[in-house]
């Protein structure tokens, strides 16, 4: 098996499915029923790709695992998502900054992974960076519309730019994993999408009037750990919940 392949996978569908239920938590509470389902249509944008992301990661793990064993079945400690995805949606406001800030980074990564020397990567890349384009644009608007509002909304999102920050740096950080898979030209090194990342994400939060935080403050290692399955205690009560009726009644199929 290739170690370093399926732990590249297991990532990037851990953290579209992680995301995708923390957004479906969304579904039926938006703040207009144009936001509710806008909100729903990314959740699911997302879980079509953890799909995609987690086939893979069981083929290439040979243990008969598929999809839904991998993503129903395992703890907290086996989930190699980035810890900014599984933070709890607080307000409004909270949910786009995450949003935002991931998305940029997502784009990014997806654009690289579309020249993957790997058929099947540079496949899911390609499928997915459609929609992707999209979830930029669409939290790229929401974005500059509530941080250009009112005196409230603006330093409310202020607050929230500010919270989601300091768990951006861990998207950036290489490990034995990614170089590995960089030097097979397989994956981009995560490091080199910063300065673009960066660069987008001030032009955009220069037009909602809000100020980008220092850039050190992203990369303090107590925020980090997720792709090594230390994760926060919000994991656990959001496998808790999505893991419920699989757990209850194992095997169980519509």
């Amino acid at each position: 098996m290739d170690q370093a392949l399926f732990q590249y996978s297991l990532r990037m569908g851990d953290t579209a499915l992680i995301l995708s239920h923390r957004l479906s938590e969304w579904t039926g509470r938006g703040p207009a029923l144009e936001e509710d389902l806008a909100m729903t249509n990314v959740a699911l944008d997302l879980l079509g790709q953890a799909r995609l992301w987690l086939s893979l990661a069981g083929e290439l793990e040979g243990a008969e695992r598929d999809e839904d064993q991998l993503a129903y079945l395992r703890d907290a400690p086996q989930y190699r998502n980035y810890l900014l995805v599984e933070r709890d949606n607080g307000h409004y406001g909270n949910t786009v900054a995450r949003q935002f800030l991931f998305d940029v980074w997502h784009y990014l990564l997806l654009q690289a992974l579309c020249t993957s020397t790997n058929e099947r990567i540079a496949s899911i890349a390609e499928k997915s960076i459609k929609e992707v384009s999209y979830h930029v644009r669409r939290s790229s608007d929401i974005l500059v519309r509530l941080g250009d509002g009112t005196a409230e909304s603006h330093a409310r999102m202020q607050d929230a730019v500010n919270d989601a920050w300091r768990f951006c740096g861990e998207l950036f950080v290489d490990d034995d994993i990614t170089v590995a898979l960089a030097g097979q030209g397989v994956a981009p090194r995560h490091a080199g999408l910063w300065q673009a990342w960066v660069e987008h994400v001030n032009l955009v939060l220069t037009e909602a009037t809000l100020v980008m935080p220092d850039p050190h403050e992203a990369t303090h290692p107590a925020h980090a750990g997720g792709m090594h399955g230390r994760h926060t205690e919000a994991l656990g009560y959001l496998l808790a919940e999505m893991q419920h009726l699989q757990r209850s009644y194992p095997g169980a199929s519509w």
